[in-house]
């Protein structure tokens, strides 16, 4: 499944659709530099796909093309940033 990305403004998201319907989703806000990850859902008929991973990794990734620093503000975003030592370089000081 790929990942997708809309943005207008500062407001964005990375989503993954499967037959037309987003299944998955991780909203975010950029300020000046950086990126605040503030809402991730996956439907519940996706979970444990990992698909929840797959939309942070995409952020992470957007982040550092971008110069990014990332705020993982939603609960999930922090889980994943606390157990992925390899994401820190985007991390933004609090």
């Amino acid at each position: 499944m790929k990942v997708e990305q809309q943005q207008s403004g500062q407001d964005g998201s990375f989503y993954i659709e499967e037959q037309n319907k987003r299944i998955a989703e991780s909203r975010y806000m950029v300020t000046g530099d950086v990126m605040d990850i503030y809402h991730t859902q996956v439907s519940d008929e996706y979970q444990g796909k990992h698909l929840g991973d797959e939309l942070i990794k995409t952020a992470v990734d957007y982040a550092r093309q971008h110069q990014l620093k990332i705020t993982p503000s939603c609960s999930f975003a922090g889980a994943m940033f606390g157990r992925h030592q390899e994401f820190r370089d985007v991390l933004a000081k609090s």
